[in-house]
């Protein structure tokens, strides 16, 4: 996913938000708004996917790639940081 998808993606999904601060307003069904919000969740989480294998793709490949040890630790040190906040 490049950056164009990317941004597109966002800003549907900062579409999706709105709607549901329209629902709310609204005070529609709590179950149709819940589910808006999973469908937020979902489309964040796949945007979280794409960035983190484009991260992978670009940077932690290219740190390989240099052979600079410091530099490889310090990359896969952030993806283990970064998964150990998603475990919490």
């Amino acid at each position: 996913m490049n950056n164009e998808s990317t941004i597109k993606r966002l800003n549907r999904i900062e579409g999706q938000v709105r709607g549901i601060s329209r629902m709310i307003e609204e005070e529609r069904y709590c179950i149709d708004i819940l589910q808006q919000m999973q469908a937020v969740k979902s489309a964040l989480g796949k945007v979280e996917d794409a960035i983190l294998k484009q991260h992978t793709q670009t940077c932690v490949e290219s740190a390989i790639a240099s052979g600079d040890v410091t530099e490889q630790r310090q990359k896969f040190g952030e993806l283990v940081d970064l998964m150990a906040k998603v475990k919490s």
